[in-house]
């Protein structure tokens, strides 16, 4: 199957968050509350693909009270916080949304997000992923984390699946 083919499959996102919707930085101040830096460009990535019916998922081993305001503000349909094993939320979550493996994206970047993209018909690691990520990976970002690389799947995926025009007539 060619990589063409594969994005136009895709009907669900799953994404890694730091490291993939973050650049990997955790900063605490001094109340020793975490703080994350977002990328609007990638947050209206997962925007337009809400609009063009392609929900998406945030599956994180770290929980943050910085994940679920940002999650709602892209309208991420759920977020799965504190998961040391992510594949093993994944057959839930077929369930749920009535799709095959070969159906979902994820996007990662780290030894803990092997696992998980090996199950899915798209693995896609940011720029700056893992060398064992990126080994298994059907795509790597131009993008780093936290800087683009969700907006560029993004808009992969709406172009290949022939949504891109559409998602942007209202911006015209």
């Amino acid at each position: 199957m060619t990589l063409r083919q594969r994005f136009r499959k895709i009907k669900l996102l799953l994404l890694d968050v730091d490291g993939v919707l973050t650049d990997g930085r955790i900063i605490y101040d001094s109340r020793g509350r975490d703080l994350k830096f977002f990328d609007v460009h990638d947050g209206l990535g997962v925007y337009l693909l809400k609009k063009a019916g392609i929900n998406t998922i945030l599956i994180t081993a770290k929980g943050s009270k910085t994940i679920r305001p940002r999650a709602q503000d892209m309208q991420v349909d759920e977020v799965y916080e504190n998961v040391a094993d992510k594949a093993r939320v994944l057959e839930r979550i077929i369930k749920r949304y009535k799709v095959a493996k070969d159906q979902i994206c994820f996007v990662g970047d780290d030894l803990v997000d092997l696992g998980l993209m090996k199950r899915v018909g798209l693995a896609i690691a940011v720029a700056n992923a893992c060398p064992e990520i990126k080994k298994i990976s059907h795509y790597i970002t131009r993008k780093t984390g936290g800087r683009g690389a969700v907006r560029e799947v993004a808009e992969l995926i709406l172009k290949a699946q022939g949504k891109w025009q559409a998602v942007l007539k209202p911006y015209q």
